[in-house]
């Protein structure tokens, strides 16, 4: 790769720093239709190379981690928006 001399220390930025900017200067150049045209490939990528394993582990992983940081109120509130928004659903048939 090609180092770039222009005195600006970027030699003394930190990769987390460098990733920011880096990701700033994608985000002024791409529309949304760009990230969700990504998201989608990653997302088909992804289902071409893991198997139905795969999806429960991390769902396990992903369930016990939201376990751990809310309490009850956190699962009430879920759940009364979950009623509503079907309630809903099922109003417009």
């Amino acid at each position: 790769m090609a180092r770039n001399n222009n005195n600006n220390n970027d030699d003394n930025m930190s990769r987390e720093e460098r990733g920011r900017k880096g990701g700033e200067a994608t985000a002024k150049s791409h529309d949304r239709d760009f990230y969700q045209e990504i998201g989608r490939k990653g997302g088909e990528a992804t289902a071409e190379s893991h198997d139905r394993d795969f999806y429960e582990e991390i769902g396990r992983k992903g369930g016990e981690a939201t376990a751990e940081s809310h309490d009850r109120d956190f699962y009430e509130e879920i759940g009364e928006k979950g009623g509503q928004s079907r309630n809903r659903n099922r109003n417009r048939d």
